[in-house]
């Protein structure tokens, strides 16, 4: 078992984060937790890479002198698993929003998502969604998007040396994608609808790898205080 001195030099915990927490919501469930099992009024905590909301999978949380590492450990290459569904496209590029528009599907075969994945390959650019915490003149662009403003986001370069359709049941697309730092997985299912003639959005996600750290070893934020002792009486 983890003691006071453990947390405060540094641990560096992989938590599976469930759906619908933010992964603020994450970091301060733990921090919570080791507060209170050992009386401390502060710690630092921190994670390693945002996961959105409608996201699960891997989140990697510091503590302690760890939270030095966060900057190295988010320059690490990313795993995700997901579904695309085409058909449709929403402002948010995933279920956060409403579907707006429709599209054919009918076109849509193996071959041509076969032929079609080689243009997602490499270091290719992607504009990120207007619905994300990027900000643009001191402002984040998720909240010029609820205001309905338009905004113009910059192009960036990203990596994806590995993308691989996992399985094929339309409207819905399953997927296995390995990625750089800053790579938006809601921006390449937007992408690949329109690349297939077609819209899509993502609509699921999971992140299983950072690094070398699997989601496999990952443990849930809600039994993380269980790992820790009752709370320390001075």
């Amino acid at each position: 078992m983890k003691t006071k001195e453990d947390f405060l030099e540094g641990q560096l915990l992989l938590v599976d984060k469930p759906l619908n927490w933010t992964s603020f919501q994450a970091v301060n469930k733990i921090k919570w937790g080791i507060r209170k099992a050992f009386n401390l009024k502060k710690i630092k905590v921190g994670h390693a890479g945002t996961l959105d909301p409608l996201a699960t999978g891997l989140l990697i949380i510091c503590t302690g002198k760890f939270t030095k590492k966060i900057t190295e450990i988010q320059g690490q290459t990313k795993e995700y698993t997901g579904t695309i569904t085409v058909g449709g496209t929403t402002p948010s590029f995933d279920l956060e929003t409403e579907v707006n528009k429709t599209f054919a599907t009918e076109h849509i075969t193996q071959e041509l998502i076969s032929t079609t994945i080689p243009q997602f390959l490499g270091e290719i650019e992607q504009v990120p969604p207007v619905f994300s915490a990027l900000k643009k003149d001191g402002k984040r662009l998720y909240e010029y998007a609820r205001e309905g403003k338009e905004v113009d986001v910059k192009k960036r370069q990203i990596t994806i040396s590995e993308f691989e359709v996992t399985a094929i049941n339309l409207p819905e697309i399953e997927f296995r994608i390995v990625c750089s730092k800053g790579t938006y997985i809601r921006s390449i299912a937007n992408d690949f609808g329109k690349a297939l003639n077609s819209g899509g959005y993502l609509s699921a996600l999971r992140r299983t790898k950072i690094g070398d750290y699997n989601v496999n070893i990952a443990i849930d934020p809600t039994t993380f205080e269980k790992t820790l002792p009752k709370s320390e009486n001075i």
